[in-house]
């Protein structure tokens, strides 16, 4: 027989077989079943034989059933959590035995609502720790840490192999160009820069001395590194590689303005004035800066962008960098890439101060990096510029000591003394020698200036400043077959390539040594 409660949200199954009795607990109106076997009882009652069933009680529960007032949910909910239902056979367990719970018996209640409002909480300041974290502290991409197996693909006499089929090489294949602004006026595609191959570098010294060395197959053609590539990064991937920095320092004369501005026509997607102070042009400043002339010194060269914290400050929508990265930019001086001219030995008191001023005297939570560039000025004399990078770097010690490893037990007078002790912590430091000399350089410079003395002036640079622990960037290869103004100065092409060689160069810092 059997019998169901009427009108309750949960109703109760009350099932009777030879085996089964129901003991009615007249204190409450609920319902207990039991399953009895031979040596079951009620309470201290006889032992019942289950073969036999009592029809007064078969009746009394009829009765009491039949006479139940209509409950309210809320109060047959009470009684469902008291008395939890019986399976209607006795063999299967109870489902609060087999483990399975459903959603229709669970209440909210204060306590239950208040963990949950706090297990949000802290996974949300997990996450806002983490993010923060990751921002201060400066980590490289994985495949620069670990090394990516994959197949390449051989092709035999070739004497170029394709680039590697792997996702950090898909900008290297694409113009990245293709959105800029005035792309299409400028006519530059980036594909007209560099052409890409296969391996890519694997260090950075093979790096260095791979764009160092590489060369063009014909002039203005592609540059291409020698025995293994360079990466052409995107936008975003020059973004991501300058925010691993606390600031990026360039010191030097124009030739190194124009690698900050060639770096601010790449951040800022514009072909056309990303190099130049576009927000304040007259309408004739706007047509003689305008595309490959943003690097013309003689009508450009007070235009031009000797920080891009002037952008942050004047153009700040300019900036494709995300708003991951834009964050970096906003402190004393935004996105902390400057350029100081210091551009002859001596070198003027203020501008020393003015250097000293750029660097904390404590440690910061990214590291810095030192861009130089020095010669033209001082005619290609070796020993004015060996003296010109000694000063500085001794300045730099001097105002920042947290740039060596062990400067705590430095006396003032020995620090400056040893170039063994300038290679100690991480203080990462690249030096550029000039461009080659173009067909329009005046005659009166060729002794002086000429390109055997450039070549010989790079060689010999590169052995000295790696004594003081500063590597070498030659331009010469790069710029032998670049177009020039004035046989000095490279034009836009040339400048982003030389810009992209420092982002190739950032990029292999071991920025987690810090």
């Amino acid at each position: 027989m059997t019998r169901y409660l009427p009108k309750h949200s949960s109703p109760i199954r009350i099932s009777f077989t030879s085996r089964n009795l129901v003991q009615l607990e007249k204190s409450t109106p609920s319902v207990r079943l039991a399953t009895l076997d031979e040596k079951t009882s009620f309470d201290s009652e006889p032992l019942v034989s289950p073969r036999i069933v009592n029809k007064e009680v078969i009746g009394t529960i009829e009765k009491w059933l039949s006479s139940l007032p209509e409950k309210t949910g809320q109060d047959m909910s009470s009684i469902h959590d008291k008395y939890p239902r019986a399976s209607a056979s006795s063999g299967s367990p109870h489902r609060s035995a087999r483990g399975s719970w459903g959603f229709a018996s669970w209440v909210v209640t204060p306590r239950r609502l208040a963990i949950i409002c706090g297990g949000i909480a802290s996974f949300l300041i997990f996450q806002l720790f983490r993010t923060t974290w990751n921002h201060r502290v400066a980590f490289r991409p994985a495949y620069l840490t670990t090394p990516i197996p994959y197949n390449a693909t051989f092709l035999p006499n070739a004497p170029f192999q394709p680039p590697e089929p792997l996702p950090h090489r898909y900008s290297d294949t694409i113009d990245t160009f293709a959105s800029y602004k005035y792309r299409n006026t400028c006519n530059i595609s980036s594909l007209d820069l560099h052409a890409p191959f296969a391996p890519l570098c694997p260090d950075r010294k093979s790096m260095l001395t791979a764009m160092s060395s590489g060369g063009r197959i014909g002039h203005d053609a592609p540059y291409m590194p020698r025995g293994c590539d360079m990466r052409w990064f995107s936008s975003e991937e020059i973004c991501e590689v300058l925010a691993r920095f606390e600031k990026v320092i360039i010191v030097g004369d124009s030739m190194m303005r124009h690698v900050i501005g060639s770096i601010n026509v790449l951040i800022r997607k514009d072909l056309g004035y990303g190099a130049v102070t576009d927000w304040n042009f007259s309408p004739e400043e706007r047509k003689e800066c305008f595309c490959n002339f943003q690097f013309n010194v003689k009508a450009c060269s007070i235009q031009g962008i000797f920080k891009t914290g002037d952008v942050v400050k004047n153009d700040a929508s300019s900036l494709s960098c995300p708003a991951g990265t834009v964050d970096v930019m906003n402190r004393t001086d935004p996105l902390h890439h400057p350029v100081e001219q210091m551009i002859r030995f001596p070198i003027a008191p203020e501008e020393i101060t003015r250097f000293r001023g750029l660097l904390p005297p404590t440690k910061p939570s990214r590291p810095y990096a030192f861009i130089f560039g020095h010669g033209l000025w001082n005619d290609l004399d070796l020993q004015a510029t060996l003296d010109w990078l000694d000063l500085i770097l001794d300045t730099t010690i001097s105002a920042a000591p947290w740039l060596q490893t062990d400067y705590s037990s430095a006396s003032s007078s020995s620090m400056f003394k040893s170039a063994a002790k300038r290679q100690n912590g991480f203080w990462p430091r690249l030096f550029l020698t000039p461009n080659a000399a173009g067909k329009e350089k005046p005659d009166e410079w060729l002794v002086s200036q000429g390109n055997k003395a450039l070549m010989i002036f790079e060689e010999a640079v590169a052995v000295e400043v790696g004594r003081r622990g500063v590597e070498h960037l030659g331009t010469y290869n790069m710029s032998v077959q670049s177009n020039m103004y004035d046989g000095v100065h490279v034009d836009l092409k040339g400048n982003l390539i030389k810009a992209m060689m420092v982002i190739n160069w950032l990029n292999m810092l071991e920025v987690e040594k810090f």
